[in-house]
């Protein structure tokens, strides 16, 4: 794998017109694509080995990056264009809205940054842009409309869930890592989720990552309305999203990682959330488990 951007300015962007068919950096290869605008953000793209255009669309995965950190850099650590490469699903790591540090942070209403300030007016809409990059592959013929899916580590996880939240239309599954959110914490009590900041339109296949030994954002909840309730929290309320009704099972799925799992789920969705005994806030993931994931949904369209 070839990366071709990690600093802007000295780069050769790959420009995408939007009346242009699929266009795309080479196969195997990740590189900056301006896909939404002439002049706007570049968004790294890594197309798989062995793509070929003429055979048709392919699935799109969106790769979120956390809090202060950069798409280049969550490309590079998560090892999915590796996943990408074999499994032949376009991989999208696209840098977050608001400055922060020597990264970004992600646009979530409501949700104060890691430097504790709430998104402005002035503050990019991560969710139309994620969404415009979406529509630009769909538009060229690049990517198949019923499968696309977002994951992101632990402030990319939150954004990820936020998107199973609002864009239920659009995502097939959604794969928070460190991150799963269900919504917004209530003002008055920040252990609980307001049911009403999370209200998706269909039901949304979940696929949580997490370590035990997180301090950053441990499974018991804390760090006030950055965090506030617990994951178990959020797998029950998306379980009752998706109106899962079999009882929560837990089991040892691999050596230090156990399931918790929501079955019996409306249209084939499903929650669960496998857990490192061992991992930390870091990338707990393993990449083959998250395609196949991935791989069970598809969206159907209108």
């Amino acid at each position: 794998m070839k990366h071709s951007l990690f600093a802007l300015g000295a780069l050769c962007l790959f420009s995408a017109p939007a009346s242009a068919a699929c266009l795309l950096p080479p196969a195997g290869e990740s590189a900056p694509m301006r896909l939404v605008s002439q002049d706007g953000p570049p968004i790294l793209v890594h197309t798989p080995k062995g793509y070929d255009p003429a055979q048709g669309a392919v699935p799109l995965v969106f790769l979120l990056h956390g809090s202060g950190g950069t798409g280049a850099a969550m490309l590079r650590d998560s090892k999915l264009a590796a996943t990408a490469d074999a499994h032949g699903f376009i991989l999208v790591a696209p840098d977050a809205g608001i400055p922060l540090g020597e990264g970004f942070a992600w646009n979530i209403p409501g949700v104060p940054t890691v430097a504790g300030e709430l998104p402005g007016p002035q503050d990019r809409d991560d969710v139309d842009h994620v969404s415009s990059i979406a529509d630009a592959l769909v538009e060229g013929g690049c990517v198949d409309p019923a499968r696309i899916y977002s994951t992101g580590l632990s402030g990319g996880g939150r954004m990820t869930s936020w998107l199973g939240c609002v864009e239920s239309d659009r995502y097939a599954a959604i794969a928070p890592v460190v991150g799963l959110r269900a919504g917004i914490a209530k003002a008055d009590d920040e252990s609980e989720v307001d049911p009403a900041t999370c209200t998706p339109e269909n039901p949304m296949p979940v696929l949580a990552f997490a370590g035990l030994k997180d301090n950053t954002n441990p499974l018991a909840g804390g760090q006030g309305l950055r965090w506030g309730y617990s994951m178990h929290a959020a797998e029950q309320r998306w379980a009752q999203l998706n109106r899962c009704e079999a009882a929560p099972t837990t089991n040892w799925v691999a050596p230090g990682i156990y399931e918790e799992r929501y079955g019996d789920c409306t249209e084939g969705a499903e929650v669960a959330a496998r857990i490192d005994s061992e991992g930390g806030h870091s990338w707990v993931v393993d990449n083959e488990v998250l395609w196949a994931f991935f791989a069970r949904h598809s969206r159907p369209q209108q």
